[in-house]
C-alpha cells in the first residue's frame, strides 16, 4: 500500500468522525458573526446541535448505541460545567432561556463531541486494543481522574500523580486499528495525548467564538495555556475508559448470541 493513499484514507475517516465537532464550531462561528433578532445565541446553538444529532442519527452516520454513549458524555459534561462555573472557572456572559445555573445546555454538547468522535473512529478505523487493564482498574482510575475535576479546588491537585498512574495502568496497552488491508498499532498513552492536544487547540477557537470565557479572557481573548493540555489529555482518558468498556461489553454479548 502506498503511504499517501493510505493518509488520505486514514485523513477520510478522521474527517468523518469530526463531522459533530466540525458542526459545533460552524455553529459558534456563525452564531458570533451573525445575530438572529428572535432568540439568544444560547438557545439558538442548542438547537441547531439537537437537529445535527437527529439528522446524523437519520442519516446513518451514528448508531442509536452511538447516541446513548453521547447522552451520557452530555450528562457527564453538563455535571462538570455546571460545578466549574459556580467555582468561577470560567463563565458564559451572555443570556438564555436554556441556561441552568448559569451553564446553557448546550455546553454539554462539547464533552458530548469527544464522545462521538471517539465512537465514529472506532467504528470505521475497526478499531480494538491489546493489553487492557481491565474493568477495575480502568474504572478505579477514570474515577479518580473525574473526581480530581471537582476536589482539586479543595485539596492539593492531584493531576500529575494521575498521569503518572495512567502511563503505569496503560503501559501494556496498545490501540489496532486498520486502514484499508493495513493494520497498525500505537501506545494509547500517545493517543491520549494527541486527542488531548487537538481538542486543547480546539478549545481556543471556541474561546475565540465566545462559547465560554476564562475569566483573563473577559477583556480580551487571550490564548488558552498550555496547562490546559493536561487536563483535556485525562478527560479523554476518561472518555476512552467508558467507550473502549463498552466496546468490550458489546462484542462480548455479541460472542454470546
Amino acid at each position: 500500500m502506498k503511504p499517501t493513499v493510505q493518509l488520505l484514507h486514514f485523513g477520510y475517516h478522521q474527517a468523518m468522525s469530526c463531522l459533530f465537532p466540525v458542526a459545533i464550531f460552524g455553529t459558534l462561528a456563525l452564531s458570533s458573526a451573525i445575530e438572529v433578532p428572535v432568540i439568544y445565541r444560547y438557545d439558538a446553538i442548542l438547537l441547531v446541535l439537537l437537529g445535527v444529532q437527529y439528522a446524523m442519527y437519520r442519516s446513518g452516520l451514528e448508531t442509536f448505541d452511538e447516541i446513548k454513549v453521547i447522552c451520557v458524555f452530555h450528562i457527564i459534561g453538563l455535571m462538570l460545567e455546571l460545578y466549574k462555573v459556580k467555582m468561577g472557572s470560567w463563565s458564559y456572559p451572555e443570556p438564555g432561556f436554556t441556561k441552568l445555573f448559569g451553564v446553557p445546555l448546550y455546553s454539554g454538547f462539547m464533552y458530548a463531541s469527544v464522545a462521538s468522535y471517539m465512537c465514529q473512529i472506532w467504528r470505521r478505523l475497526k478499531m480494538d486494543m491489546t493489553g487492557w487493564p481491565g474493568l477495575i482498574p480502568a474504572a478505579l482510575l477514570g474515577g479518580a481522574i473525574y473526581l480530581n475535576f471537582f476536589t482539586h479546588h479543595f485539596i492539593p491537585d492531584f493531576r500529575w500523580w494521575l498521569t503518572a498512574l495512567v502511563v503505569v495502568v496503560f503501559r501494556k496497552t496498545r490501540i489496532i486499528y486498520r486502514v484499508r488491508a493495513v493494520t497498525y498499532r500505537m501506545p494509547l498513552t500517545l493517543a491520549f495525548f494527541l486527542v488531548g492536544f487537538f481538542i486543547w487547540l480546539a478549545e481556543n477557537i471556541a474561546t475565540f467564538f465566545n462559547a465560554w470565557k476564562y475569566p483573563d479572557q473577559h477583556q480580551a481573548w487571550k490564548m488558552v495555556g498550555f496547562g490546559k493540555i493536561s487536563s483535556w489529555f485525562l478527560l479523554v482518558i476518561i472518555s476512552v475508559i467508558i467507550v473502549a468498556q463498552l466496546k468490550h461489553v458489546k462484542a462480548g454479548r455479541q460472542l454470546q448470541s
